[in-house]
């Protein structure tokens, strides 16, 4: 059954005309669900008996199930959940001085291949359609309404390649980011891609607000190809002037995601090699430690070789950010929970 969290605000004011009620029963019914936290239509008591039967034959509220909650000490938290078709799909929320983060997936899989990655661990099966997406922001915001606290951030940057689903993704930003749902910011709301072209001139077009991430993990092609396959189709060189177009059309800084991975990618000639491709830009380079997966056989690069690699990068003029490591100690690197279900469930 299709959930009432596929429609975007402008596409629920479509369907209460479509079912010949009034304009603003949409109001109702989208405040009723990302303001009051419905979680039936029964609870929606300004609408006619009727209407809620309506609603009841044809859609469910959320689609997903939980099925395991893992917490980590540093107080980062992983979710799993089922759907409808029995796939697994996770999310991670993760706790900062600015607020709380959630980590969205995007497609049940990934077919980008990463070599270093959990979610390829497992091929893509399916997009996630734009409810889906949204119903891992509401399972995990009514978990945190038993606290006084709110995602105040969004990433999409979990399972998948978010701008291989592009219209999904764009509709779930636009659905939690509306001034009468949630309400999360646009430049709140990050989405992340490994470096679609077609894609980033599509949304560099389209003059949308929220934050453009992009997954480099290293400097050069011949790198990048071998443990990033998306790079044969997409190198560097038409990946960097891509972007730039993008700066220009949108006035926007760029962030780029590079995980550390010890003795591949963390060397003091990496560093130069990364700040040569991106000084001049508009933009910074986000350093991420490393979540080992036991598969891949990377190793995560120590304290004190990240600092050097960030120093190396500051002093040549590129600003740069050591994320601090969240969920080490549970099943955190994207993919791996799912993955482990799905191994638990073949036995």
């Amino acid at each position: 059954m299709k959930t009432i969290y596929d429609y975007s605000y402008l596409q629920l004011e479509e369907l209460v005309l479509s079912l010949g009620w009034k304009k603003y029963r949409a109001d109702q019914i989208f405040q009723w669900l990302y303001r009051k936290h419905a979680v039936t239509f029964d609870q929606m008591t300004d609408l006619s008996k009727d209407m809620i039967a309506q609603l009841n034959a044809q859609f469910c509220i959320n689609p997903i199930q939980l099925v395991e909650k893992q917490v980590s000490r540093d107080g980062t938290i992983k979710f799993l959940f089922e759907l409808g078709d029995g796939a697994f799909v996770e999310c991670v929320l993760m706790t900062y001085n600015y607020g709380r983060s959630l980590c969205v997936t995007s497609q049940i899989g990934c077919n980008m291949g990463c070599t270093f990655c959990a979610s390829g661990l497992l091929k893509k099966q399916r997009d996630l359609t734009s409810g889906e997406m949204v119903a891992q922001v509401m399972s995990v915001q009514l978990e945190l309404d038993k606290e006084p606290d709110r995602i105040s951030h969004v990433v999409v940057m979990g399972t998948g390649e978010p701008f291989d689903n592009y219209d999904n993704v764009l509709n779930f930003c636009n659905t939690i980011n509306h001034d009468k749902g949630l309400a999360i910011g646009a430049r709140h709301i990050t989405i992340s891609t490994s470096g679609l072209i077609p894609s980033i001139d599509r949304f560099a077009a389209e003059h949308k607000q929220y934050n453009l991430a992009i997954s480099l993990h290293a400097p050069t092609d011949e790198l990048r190809s071998k443990i990033m396959p998306v790079n044969k189709a997409y190198p560097l060189g038409p990946l960097m002037a891509c972007l730039r177009r993008y700066s220009v059309e949108n006035n926007r800084r760029l962030t780029f995601e590079y995980i550390l991975l010890k003795g591949v990618n963390d060397t003091p000639e990496m560093a130069g090699k990364l700040a040569a491709l991106i000084r001049g830009m508009n933009a910074y380079v986000n350093l991420i430690p490393y979540n080992q997966v036991d598969e891949n056989g990377y190793k995560s690069t120590d304290y004190k070789s990240a600092m050097r690699f960030y120093d190396a990068l500051m002093k040549q003029g590129v600003k740069a950010t050591l994320r601090q490591e969240h969920g080490n100690d549970i099943d955190a690197a994207c993919g791996q929970l799912r993955a482990k279900h799905e191994r638990m469930r073949q036995q």
